[in-house]
């Protein structure tokens, strides 16, 4: 099983780069990134130098932005150092019931209302952390049916895998299941969506011709769906080989009766 050392390449290496190293004081080096990249310069009330009337010269007077949080540009870095912060606590064994904002910046090294303007609170944030340890969704191309079908199983496939190895990912979605707030979230956002994509898959694959058209979507979603959540969720002993997805859809459209005898 993967240590938690091997926990840090998703989130690094999927975003472009790895952490930031610490400062000497136990705080992140990410607050430089956060001050850099948003915290505006100059001090609160702070009249330039270079007009009588306070603007520079050559340049109008700046009329205060009424809603900052609009046309802001979002930080990278900062959002980087968020998500990092947070899978550092839960990789010291902080459980996520006990973690607040106010900790998670300070480990940041940002400020609360960076947090704010990326996330409306705890739950929003834990489940962009869980999507950022997790493999990415791969493209499906929105107009075919059984290879959508088949794109989004060995997904679900991979996703198994990910737990499984993944000691610090397994436990965090333990830990969520039991807080409906946060799963609840997740589910939301991600589960219905995703299932939702698959949906439309059966639809095109039944408009196509490749199933059925006498028999509901929504439950030939299931059979395809079903086995591979059996696999991925409900034994985790089981075996997830590469052709998994392939062998569910062959069953199905094959269909488990006999073959009739000559």
């Amino acid at each position: 099983m993967q240590g938690q050392d091997g926990e840090r390449y998703r989130h690094g290496a999927r975003n472009g780069g790895g952490r930031s190293p610490g400062a000497p004081d136990g705080t992140s080096a990410r607050a430089s990134a956060e001050t850099s990249a948003e915290a505006p310069t100059g001090t609160p009330g702070e009249v330039p130098a270079g007009a009588p009337d306070g603007t520079s010269a050559g340049a109008p007077a700046e009329v205060p932005d009424p809603e900052p949080r609009r046309g802001r540009p979002r930080s990278a870095a900062a959002e980087r150092a968020i998500l990092d912060a947070v899978i550092d606590l839960l990789e010291a064994g902080e459980p996520l019931a006990g973690l607040s904002i106010e900790r998670i910046a300070r480990t940041a090294g940002v400020g609360k209302a960076t947090i704010y303007r990326r996330w409306s609170g705890k739950e929003e944030l834990f489940v962009d952390v869980v999507r950022d340890m997790e493999p990415d969704d791969p493209p499906v191309s929105g107009t075919e049916g059984l290879a959508d079908l088949r794109v989004m199983l060995e997904s679900l496939r991979t996703r198994g895998l990910a737990q499984r190895s993944s000691a610090l990912l397994h436990n965090i979605f333990a830990q969520m299941k039991s807080h409906p707030m946060l799963w609840n979230e997740y589910h939301g956002t991600v589960i219905a969506p995703r299932r939702l994509a698959m949906v439309e898959a059966v639809r095109r694959a039944v408009a196509a011709g490749e199933l059925r058209d006498d028999l509901d979507v929504e439950l030939i979603d299931d059979l395809f769906v079903g086995p591979m959540l059996v696999r991925t969720v409900h034994r985790p002993d089981a075996p997830l080989p590469d052709d998994l997805a392939d062998r569910i859809i062959t069953a199905l459209l094959q269909g488990l009766a006999p073959a009739a005898r000559v």
